[in-house]
């Protein structure tokens, strides 16, 4: 029982929200998993990442370190306009499929109180 409550405290630790603070990068929407049934969506967005597999690998792996699994439910990319207050979310990924983006959308409104964020299915 105590590697399932610590696994549920590591959940509880991961970041809901970790994105470059400028630019147009891609994002992916991935749902953590503790070890017993709790689970969150998280979202990671960086310009390092060439692919969203990229982004997706470095999470799991991260996230394994705590003894946490986690599955991508699509990607999309994100527009970071930090002087304009402005993020836009849009877009798909071709291995993994469109994310929410209405998820992502919450998920950065809760970082970004004081931000417009808008999505759009179309675009890429």
């Amino acid at each position: 029982a105590r590697a399932a409550e610590m696994a549920d405290e590591a959940l509880l630790r991961v970041p809901d929200v970790q994105i470059d603070g400028d630019g147009v990068f891609k994002y992916v929407l991935v749902r953590v998993r503790g070890a017993g049934a709790p689970t969150k969506d998280v979202v990671r967005g960086h310009g390092w990442a060439e692919y969203h597999a990229d982004l997706f690998e470095r999470t799991a792996e991260e996230l394994a370190r705590h003894g946490l699994s986690c599955e991508c439910l699509g990607g999309g990319r994100l527009s970071h306009r930090p002087e304009e207050r402005k993020i836009h979310v849009y877009g798909y990924s071709v291995g993994f499929g469109r994310a929410d983006h209405a998820v992502t959308t919450e998920k950065l409104k809760a970082k970004y109180p004081d931000y417009e964020i808008t999505w759009a299915d179309e675009g890429y």
